[in-house]
């Protein structure tokens, strides 16, 4: 063990820019091919490359957010992207997680739109009509199913329903029958979006940019309906924290005619506390010099700026994080 200590604290000169010195190789846990953090994994990967700085991103294929703190936390992998939820679960020691996971935060880059989206010409209108009905809540491991059973919690739809007080579309009666739960399959983004268009499922969950491809692509070729979630809202708040907000799908964006209330939950870029911190200041000097390129991988219209991308919540930032925002924005 002090070996390998001292190997990462001599490492931290070889993390520096420029200079010569060994390149330091970063393995990024990001998600299934094909999906935004996939894409956005590679996308830095090739930024970083081409930056001529001495180190090298490495994407590595995942289930996406719970996956990745858990390779973060056992050494697997440097780095990792996560949604803000689930990675304050970790650092807090909340379920899924066993105990508090020691990992920090280098940025939240984008915010995810929580979509859940039917056949418009079928019969779910509101989240409490998928009672009973087959849903895809996203692969297991991923953010997307943590995100998928916390809004069926709060609308007294799954195993474990949410307290009363918590739910925005509780039963008006106490006496009333409680509703049968849905019921969630696990399932990634391709395997979901075939599910629906082959009828396997009645609803789908996705939590990513927007738009989504493969939702865009869906929408061009099966009238779609997507359900206001935004209702929702104050029950996640005030169990999970303010790290969900409402937010908007835009008209326009998948054949939407009017806008549409959602949920919606940063997304950061995480580091092992171990990382040199000369590392993690070449890591972002990249990621701000880029971030319109990488951005428009995985969401459109946002912007990456050093006062949101500081808002990690209950994650801490890096130490060399901290120094590059200290260092270039004051």
């Amino acid at each position: 063990m002090m070996g390998v200590g001292l190997g990462v604290l001599a490492g931290v000169a070889a993390g520096c820019s420029g200079g010569s010195g060994p390149v330091r190789r970063l393995r990024l846990a990001t998600g299934p091919e094909g999906g935004p953090y996939n894409a956005f994994g590679r996308a830095l990967a090739q930024a970083v490359a081409a930056s001529g700085r001495r180190i090298e991103i490495v994407p590595v294929s995942t289930a996406a957010s719970v996956d990745n703190l858990r390779k973060l936390g056992d050494g697997s992998v440097e780095l990792a992207l996560a949604m803000a939820d689930v990675s304050e679960d970790a650092v807090l020691g909340r379920e899924p997680f066993p105990g508090p996971t020691a990992v920090t935060a280098l940025a939240r880059i984008y915010v995810n739109y929580t979509h859940l989206l039917v056949p418009a010409d079928g019969p779910v209108r509101s989240v409490r009509d998928l009672a009973g009905r087959p849903v895809a809540a996203g692969a297991a491991g991923s953010g997307v199913q943590v995100v998928a059973e916390r809004v069926l919690r709060a609308a007294g739809l799954s195993g474990a329903s949410a307290p009363a007080s918590a739910s925005a579309s509780a039963p008006a009666s106490a006496s009333a029958p409680a509703p049968a739960p849905a019921d969630e399959r696990q399932l990634g983004l391709a395997a979901s979006v075939s599910a629906l268009r082959e009828g396997s499922v009645d609803a789908l969950f996705w939590s990513g940019g927007v738009p989504t491809p493969a939702l865009a692509d869906l929408a061009r070729e099966l009238p779609l309906r997507f359900l206001p979630l935004d209702a929702h809202v104050g029950a996640l708040r005030e169990r999970h924290g303010p790290v969900y907000s409402a937010v908007t799908l835009p008209a326009g964006v998948y054949g939407l005619t009017e806008p549409v209330g959602t949920i919606g939950v940063g997304n950061y870029l995480l580091a092992r506390a171990d990382v040199p911190p000369g590392a993690a200041r070449d890591l972002l000097q990249v990621v701000f010099e880029r971030w319109r390129d990488l951005l428009r991988e995985v969401t459109a219209g946002a912007r990456l700026e050093p006062r949101f991308a500081i808002s990690t919540g209950e994650v801490p930032l890096h130490p060399g994080a901290a120094a590059h925002y200290r260092a270039v924005y004051g």
